[in-house]
């Protein structure tokens, strides 16, 4: 296995800008086999890292996945490749708590891949060296192979940070990226926009170029071959299917499940989707533009039915084709964007409701506020889709949602804030909804079970 883990010392210093940038030089400029990984929650990074490689990108979190599910995922998704990059999360070191669990140093210790770490030196000279140093000596298992330096002021800023490093510590530096280097990746409320979404790609060529102009990738190249035999996945079995190709063939299996895929319906992770192959025929089908496909269960993913729940209300005939179809008893499985349109209505900022697919017996209301972040704990009761028992995920939304009195609830949350009162995964007929979204290695075995019934 050869790979390399892309970390910061924090939050906006540009290490998904140096990924991708990685990512673009490997895969498009130099035609390797690349495959691409984000550390933790994330649906938008990896959108764009499957655009740029043209193979799914995947999830690596520690607290959803396990460490042997973290191994097993890396090490099927790695197959045929020629180099892995994985983008990090946060600072090196930001974990759960007081710990580093799910943090990028994590799961670079349980994949033992080393780190490029990523420093904003705007504003320092040799005090860059004492950081890098600080990183480099904060945890000894953790391999700190080489450093980026970014918003690099001038040539002579440059060369001041290097003299310092090279004189205080044995790591070498693999590359300056100017201050002046100005490549937009566009955000909004949620996060960078999605690959697919049709803004311009532009930004790939840049991307690559900046990678060629200011990073060593030959050096990189050469690190990536330190990673150890612990990213091989040990004595787990990799499944079938870590390119996301060939799970499932049409009618290979005696149960289809359609899963909407459309840009108000865009997140899902990609082990999860190959999971379901792996037990089900697999459609893709847009709430947006198309009548109900003959299934036996739906899947609706989280996105961004908040941007647009107009043209969603105005699709009246597949919105009675979803209320028929649960109330007839077929599997219906929504996570945060897809539970919001399972409600019965959805509110805007200024206060307009526009109907929704009423299946379950409540309304969400848009916010300006963000309501609820972060990883999530439930214990789950008897339910159509997830086993009982105790189920890891994670929460992002800015809404919230109203229920009726006596609606039931499936998830008491251990730890997050879910729909009410500590509550989460609504339940109507054959249908949850809920606002945490479901692990990668979510156990689809019931659902399937429940759909085949």
């Amino acid at each position: 296995m050869s790979a390399i883990l892309i970390a910061g010392t924090h939050s906006g210093v540009g290490k998904t800008t140096v990924a991708m940038a990685l990512l673009a030089a490997f895969a498009c400029a130099r035609k390797l086999a690349v495959a691409p990984f984000k550390v933790g929650p994330d649906y938008i990074d990896t959108s764009h890292h499957t655009a740029i490689c043209g193979r799914p990108s995947r999830n690596l979190d520690t607290f959803m996945m396990g460490e042997d599910g973290v191994r097993q995922t890396f090490a099927s998704a790695s197959a045929g490749s020629e180099i892995g990059v994985i983008e990090g999360v946060m600072g090196l070191y930001d974990g759960m708590g007081e710990g580093d669990t799910a943090s990028s140093a994590h799961v670079a210790r349980v994949l033992d891949v080393p780190v490029i770490l990523v420093i904003d030196v705007k504003g320092m000279s040799r005090s860059a060296a004492a950081l890098i140093k600080g990183y480099c000596d904060f945890d000894s298992r953790i391999n700190v192979a080489g450093v980026i330096l970014n918003r690099v002021g001038s040539s002579r800023h440059g060369d001041m940070i290097r003299t310092a490093i090279r004189d205080e510590l044995a790591i070498p530096v693999l590359g300056e990226i100017p201050k002046s280097t100005q490549i937009e990746l566009p955000s909004r409320h949620l996060g960078l926009y999605m690959a697919h979404e049709g803004y311009r790609m532009d930004y790939v060529p840049q991307l690559s170029e900046l990678a060629e102009n200011h990073i060593d990738l030959s050096a990189i190249l050469d690190i990536a071959q330190q990673t150890g035999d612990r990213a091989a996945g040990g004595d787990v079995a990799a499944e079938p299917g870590g390119t996301g190709e060939g799970c499932a063939g049409a009618g290979r299996h005696d149960v289809t499940i359609g899963v909407a895929r459309d840009p108000a319906f865009c997140f899902y992770y990609a082990d999860l989707i190959d999971s379901l192959k792996r037990h089900a025929n697999v459609v893709f089908w847009s709430p947006l533009a198309d009548d109900l496909p003959d299934v036996d269960g739906l899947y609706f993913g989280g996105g961004y039915p908040e941007l647009y729940m107009q043209e969603l209300s105005s699709r009246t005939r597949t919105r009675n084709q979803i209320k028929d179809a649960a109330a007839e008893g077929i599997p219906i499985y929504g996570e945060c964007g897809g539970m919001i349109y399972l409600c019965e209505s959805l509110i805007d900022l200024e206060g307009a409701a526009y109907p929704m697919a009423g299946v379950l017996p409540a309304e969400t209301e848009m916010t300006s506020r963000l309501q609820a972040l972060g990883y999530t704990d439930a214990s789950v009761s008897s339910n159509p889709i997830v086993g009982a028992g105790v189920l890891r995920g994670h929460e992002f939304h800015y809404s919230v949602t109203n229920c009726d009195s006596d609606a039931r609830f499936a998830y008491r949350m251990n730890r997050g804030k879910g729909i009410r009162d500590g509550l989460d995964g609504i339940v109507e007929y054959e249908t949850l909804g809920s606002y945490m979204h479901a692990p990668p290695s979510l156990d689809v075995t019931r659902f399937v079970e429940s759909c085949r019934r």
